[in-house]
């Protein structure tokens, strides 16, 4: 039996993004496709083969130490997009002010899918989900200059909801409206403890 077991559920891509310089600005630009190399997309601030570490992995490294970049892509989904504005008390959340590279429709609890799940495009592009992607207060700038008043709102309404970092397994491109397959681990849920 294989590690990686088809889940049997399909999603949509709705919207792809590109962030070319995070120091100057976090939002992304709507593109239609996106070229994947194994160091992330083409022209994309976050992509590489490695980058320096973050708060994220502290009790690991030291700050700035370079580490395998599993984060080429920030992934949310529609339908937790959808609830974070709500959470906000906004009709609607452009993508692009979270920074995101990808927009999925149809896939459900998105933002837990398990560590090493797939999402493999038609053509044969496939992204490896490293974990979710916990929300932090750098999208609070651009929605607060989209929205005023809003921005501080982003954080505690993403919690949960913020969906997953991923990184490029197989190259290839992915476009707009094309289907994503999702494949999962097969295998049991860590029960903790020690040996």
């Amino acid at each position: 039996m294989p590690a990686l077991k088809d889940s049997g559920v399909t999603g949509t891509v709705l919207w792809l993004g590109r962030v070319a310089d995070r120091d100057a600005a976090l939002a992304s630009a709507a593109v239609e496709e996106m070229r994947l190399s194994f160091a992330g997309p083409e022209g994309e601030a976050h992509g590489g083969l490695t980058r320096p570490s973050c708060s994220r992995v502290l009790g690991l490294y030291p700050r700035g130490t370079e580490i395998r970049n599993t984060r080429q892509l920030s992934i949310v989904s529609q339908e937790d997009m959808d609830a974070i504005a709500g959470a906000m008390g906004l009709q609607r959340l452009d993508p692009a002010l979270v920074g995101a590279s990808v927009v999925v429709g149809g896939i459900g609890d998105f933002s837990h899918l398990p560590p090493s799940s797939r999402l493999q495009a038609a053509g044969g592009a496939t992204l490896v989900v490293d974990m979710e992607n916990r929300p932090c207060q750098l999208p609070a700038r651009p929605i607060e200059t989209a929205h005023p008043g809003f921005g501080a709102r982003f954080k505690s309404a993403a919690k949960g909801r913020r969906g997953i970092t991923a990184w490029v397994e197989r190259e290839g491109v992915l476009r707009v409206g094309e289907a994503l397959r999702l494949f999962v681990p097969d295998q049991p849920a860590w029960r903790g403890g020690g040996g």
